[in-house]
């Protein structure tokens, strides 16, 4: 008997040549202009230079580091529920439980850490994220449903326990702002070095794209998200692009992500009203990039490439977060290492029991951690947009736009 599915995808594409056809065109015509094209063309092989370089130069620093280079995730009971909108978290049947594709690594990078002997961990992930297609049928360029992202996470190391947390603030506070310096540091010195090997071996691929880089320096710009809004208003991130002449700058303390650090979100007296909380409070961060057009020196608009944070660590915290963004429904009842209401928490069951697990002494393991996600294509989309290359699909060979294609070829 034939395939279900197959079936299903051949009557879609026989439906869709049928309408080439209709069109008086042909399913090879779109073949040709949409694939072949591309991937016998300068551009796309002129991109994929620059990615070989990229990916290569950011494995070799976060490895020098002292980095473990981490399997990749793809099937979970779990993944990142995400802060924007996407149509759905597609699921796969096997063995008598329903997985979900992962969206992001992001539950897989904090467990990892849990040996205090790792230092880190990172991982050139896949990502599957089924974005909405542009509601006016306007290309936007940057938005891929199938990506890849270079995930990486770094242990703190603070022992900072609940009593600590609820207590001793001024410490606290000290402690986490070190750690998040750390953090920028880190991912600075991580762009420095893989913007200098492009520019070392990859000249040529540049003026194939018509840009140029240039090679950072440290420290990048740094602009605040509250006072960002305030002064700009939406869509801040471009003027703040056009405020600095920087090609990398970052943007600190936007309220996003339930793992992204808010400290303090406990108090003694109860939890932070959401209406309190401000850039101040919130221990995250992304850098965005421009590209600079060769002929002119002009720079494009700034685009956000990396996401990251000092992560939520405590318990508590983790829990009380997760349930006012409405991740999870209530919170957990834990009883002789189970959880009573565990079938109230869908793929987090697993992920709770370890978030709340204490050592013989009774400290917690979860890991105190810092980190953040590079957009692969996106990177590449942000220094290569100009006068050769405008949307993020130019840069892959199967390239998933949300914008581009009716349906998918390969």
């Amino acid at each position: 008997m034939k395939d279900d599915t197959m079936s299903i995808i051949g009557q879609s594409l026989f439906n869709f040549q049928a309408a080439l056809m209709q069109e008086g065109s042909s399913f090879a015509e779109y073949l040709d202009k949409y694939y072949f094209s591309k991937w016998m063309g300068d551009t796309l092989y002129a991109a994929m230079s620059l990615r070989t370089t990229f990916v290569n130069a950011m494995h070799q620093f976060l490895a020098e580091e002292g980095l473990f280079n981490l399997e990749r995730i793809q099937l979970s009971p779990v993944t990142d529920p995400l802060a924007h909108d996407v149509e759905h978290v597609p699921n796969i049947h096997y063995k008598g439980q329903v997985y979900v594709m992962t969206h992001s690594m992001i539950y897989s990078k904090f467990l990892a850490c849990h040996n205090p002997r790792i230092k880190g961990i990172f991982v050139d992930s896949p990502n599957l994220r089924l974005e909405i297609e542009s509601p006016d049928r306007r290309q936007r360029g940057k938005y891929l449903i199938d990506f890849s992202q270079m995930d990486i996470e770094v242990r703190r190391n603070r022992g900072i326990d609940i009593e600590t947390y609820l207590k001793e603030p001024k410490k606290v506070r000290e402690i986490l702002t070190e750690d998040m310096e750390k953090g920028l540091d880190m991912f600075e010195r991580l762009i420095i070095h893989s913007m200098s090997r492009i520019v070392e071996k990859n000249e040529g691929d540049l003026k194939t794209l018509g840009v140029a880089i240039e090679v950072p320096k440290q420290p990048f710009p740094r602009f605040k998200c509250d006072i960002s809004r305030k002064k700009y208003g939406p869509g801040f991130e471009v003027k703040l692009g056009e405020e600095t002449e920087a090609p990398f700058f970052w943007i600190t303390g936007l309220l996003r992500e339930n793992y992204d650090l808010v400290y303090p979100y406990l108090k003694p007296e109860g939890k932070v009203m959401r209406s309190e909380i401000n850039s101040e409070m919130i221990y995250n961060y992304d850098i965005c990039a421009k590209s600079i057009i060769r002929d002119t020196g002009k720079q494009t608009t700034g685009l956000e490439i990396l996401s990251g944070a000092v992560r939520e660590w405590i318990y508590e915290a983790i829990v009380e977060r997760l349930v006012d963004n409405g991740i999870i429904p209530v919170r957990p009842v834990i009883f002789e290492g189970n959880i009573k209401n565990i079938d109230e928490f869908g793929g987090y069951g697993p992920f709770l029991l370890m978030a709340a697990r204490k050592d013989k002494d009774g400290n917690q393991t979860f890991p105190e951690t810092f980190g953040g996600g590079i957009g692969v294509e996106r990177t590449l989309y942000a220094l290569c947009r100009g006068p050769v290359l405008d949307k993020i699909d130019d840069i892959t060979f199967f390239g998933k736009n949300p914008d581009s294609h009716q349906i998918y070829m390969f």
